[in-house]
């Protein structure tokens, strides 16, 4: 884990925290007005801890704890109301009815179903307003908890449309890198059945007078079919996953450093080395199409969010079994202007086609302070 998912991690385990001290402190509010009032206001803060267990467990039981803690908070306030108890709205019970109401319209689906669920607890929470008239006070009540289902609905409504079109844009991405794929499958076919077009017509134009040269010929045919079909195979697997990528085959490793150099006369200098023992056979094609667009995307990410980088680093190398694809740039802190406007799209697509081919990419600062993203390929 990088060491910002590690910073995310905590604040997020922070925020729980907080947010539960302070429906611990509403609780103890409830339970100090119960002893000031008796009777049936023990049941408020009963059905405040009610909804302090469903604010923790509702990642595993959203819904059915939701729609427990509205039928109980209902039940209360219908019970306290009919016996004409002067009780009071709880506050514990209340907030979580608030955040419930907050994380429902943002995870629930259909979003109908959020909707639905959203307007029936703000009937829960008006009956607990009107039905516990505390010093007849259910008007200034009313308000005060319509405000504060209205603030809840806009923060989880909010939240879901921010998630919805983040999950929208990785579908285009995922979509366009999927025709991409496509393209590049017609490709990888066409080279293979060329080579072994060719193959077959050298096979029959020798056959008279060389016999001998037409075995390993044969022999050549299979093996050309074998890697068509292997790498069709794992492309077409990758095309259901709906993922994708953007590499001709037949392109070599001098087309990488052809990228290292086009990218380095534009702007920023690149160092890019080649391990000993790494050739162009190395890795299968449709590998080689991937190691040839993380180093792409990862130069383009350099130069958009850090500009002021003054050298990158970028190295291919065979470590034991794996392929290892690095590329890290030094001495400059992503441009605020353009971390605010968001992204990491073109990543997304590529964490998942390397994961597809059975690798793993990391994108996230290294331990000596750059920022780096490494792609590792098991070697066949």
């Amino acid at each position: 884990m990088g060491e910002s998912k590690r910073i995310i991690y905590w604040i997020r385990r922070l925020s729980e925290i907080a947010m539960l001290g302070w429906l611990s402190m509403l609780l103890l509010t409830d339970v100090a007005v119960a002893i000031g009032n008796g009777g049936l206001q023990w049941l408020v803060p009963v059905s405040g801890v009610a909804g302090v267990t469903a604010v923790i467990l509702r990642r595993q039981h959203r819904v059915e704890g939701f729609s427990i803690m509205l039928a109980l908070s209902f039940g209360v306030s219908v019970l306290i109301s009919g016996i004409g108890f002067d009780g009071a709205p709880g506050a514990a019970e209340t907030g979580s009815l608030l955040v419930l109401t907050i994380g429902v319209l943002r995870h629930v689906e259909p979003v109908r179903r959020a909707a639905g669920l959203a307007v029936v607890s703000l009937v829960v929470l008006m009956t607990e307003a009107i039905g516990r008239d505390y010093h007849h006070s259910a008007l200034a009540f009313s308000f005060l908890l319509l405000f504060a289902w209205s603030t809840a609905a806009g923060v989880g409504g909010y939240l879901r449309f921010q998630q919805e079109r983040r999950a929208e844009a990785v579908h285009s991405v995922r979509r366009a890198e999927r025709l991409e794929l496509a393209r590049e499958l017609h490709d990888l076919v066409a080279h293979h059945i060329t080579g072994i077009v060719v193959q077959a017509q050298a096979a029959r134009t020798v056959a008279e007078t060389k016999p001998e040269a037409v075995l390993p010929a044969l022999d050549a045919i299979a093996t050309s079919g074998t890697d068509a079909l292997t790498s069709m195979r794992r492309l077409v697997g990758i095309l259901r996953a709906q993922d994708g990528a953007d590499r001709t085959p037949g392109v070599s490793l001098a087309d990488l450093r052809i990228l290292a150099d086009r990218f380095s006369a534009n702007g920023q200098r690149v160092a890019f080395e080649i391990g000993p023992g790494f050739h162009d056979h190395t890795l299968p094609p449709e590998v080689m199409t991937t190691v040839h667009r993380v180093l792409q995307e990862a130069l383009t990410n350099v130069r958009k969010h850090a500009p002021g980088a003054p050298w990158i680093e970028a190295d291919l190398r065979c470590d034991g079994r794996l392929a290892r694809l690095r590329v890290r740039n030094f001495g400059s802190a992503s441009d605020p202007r353009v971390s605010r406007l968001g992204g990491g799209f073109g990543l997304v697509g590529m964490a998942e086609r390397v994961e597809a081919l059975g690798g793993r990419l990391y994108a996230g600062p290294s331990t000596e302070g750059a920022w780096e993203v490494a792609a590792e390929f098991p070697l066949p």
